[in-house]
């Protein structure tokens, strides 16, 4: 009598860590849901440290959260106790930020757009100007309202010298500005001004300026620390994450390269510029929005 003998390929049964239940896409979704969340702190909600936990702990569980966070549109820059899950969007999710919506929301006509995301990158400069204050975790940067725009303001004056020794146009066109003209028209713009209640004009430069550190500070990227020197402000460790992201931007390397932008206090103070002949000017401001 010949024996039967079973040459089929025997069923797999994956682990039970790897079976992926709907509680744990629900706990997948609730993390990425909490990174969507930037002012939210960690060490303040104990439902968020025990995700963040689990993220560091359970690989599964935390591909699973990436893979959430992939299908939303977001890229994840960061997953630790002090920045939690710091995400940001790719250009096509629906949670990008676009530079003329954020103009919009600030009631600027389109010729402001490119002078609101020169106040940004000028932010990002000033607040860590130095990779190594990129590299280092612990590193807080600090800014001002009026620090900024004096910094912007130093930055036109170099460029213009430069424009100048070059014999290049210093009057150019103010509906169509490239990157030097949208920062001569910055200085054309009063510093200030004032409506009659005596509140910042939102059209001053200083009005562009605190626009863009209170969108920054809604967006748990800065944290204000008083009201010297048009309002002063503090890094956070998701803002450094985002400037990491941006920071090889050949406008942001320009703006660097100038040998203007100290480490400073927020305080509107200035180091004189370098004389340089070797500085390129670029076409496009690689600016923390899409366009």
């Amino acid at each position: 009598m010949t024996e039967y003998v079973d040459r089929s390929e025997p069923e797999v049964v994956a682990p039970a860590s790897a079976v992926v239940t709907p509680a744990d896409a629900a706990d997948a979704a609730r993390l990425v849901a909490f990174g969507l969340q930037p002012r939210l702190q960690p060490a303040r909600d104990q439902e968020y440290a025990d995700l963040l936990r689990r993220y560091r702990e359970d690989p599964p569980f935390a591909r699973l959260a990436d893979a959430v966070a992939t299908g939303l549109g977001l890229i994840v820059l960061e997953v630790s106790p002090r920045a939690g899950m710091a995400v940001t969007a790719a250009e096509d999710s629906v949670f990008a930020v676009r530079m003329g919506d954020y103009a919009r929301r600030t009631s600027a006509d389109s010729g402001d757009r490119f002078l609101h995301g020169l106040a940004h990158l000028a932010v990002a400069a000033m607040a860590f100007p130095r990779p190594e204050d990129l590299a280092d975790d612990g590193y807080i940067g600090r800014v001002s309202v009026n620090g900024v725009d004096a910094f912007v303001r130093q930055a036109c004056r170099r460029l213009e010298e430069r424009a100048e020794e070059q014999g290049e146009n210093t009057d150019p066109a103010t509906d169509a500005p490239g990157l030097e003209a949208g920062w001569r028209i910055w200085v054309r713009r009063s510093a200030a001004g004032a409506t009659k209640d005596a509140r910042r004009l939102a059209g001053s430069t200083t009005g562009i300026v605190g626009k863009a550190v209170a969108f920054l500070t809604e967006s748990g990227f800065l944290q204000r620390t008083g009201d010297d020197n048009g309002g002063t402000y503090r890094t956070t460790a998701r803002y450094q994450l985002q400037v990491r992201d941006m920071a090889g931007s050949a406008a942001m390397a320009e703006l660097l390269e100038l040998g203007i932008v100290p480490v400073t206090d927020g305080t509107p103070t200035l180091l004189p510029p370098e004389e340089s002949d070797d500085l390129e000017l670029v076409a496009d401001a690689g600016l923390p929005f899409h366009s």
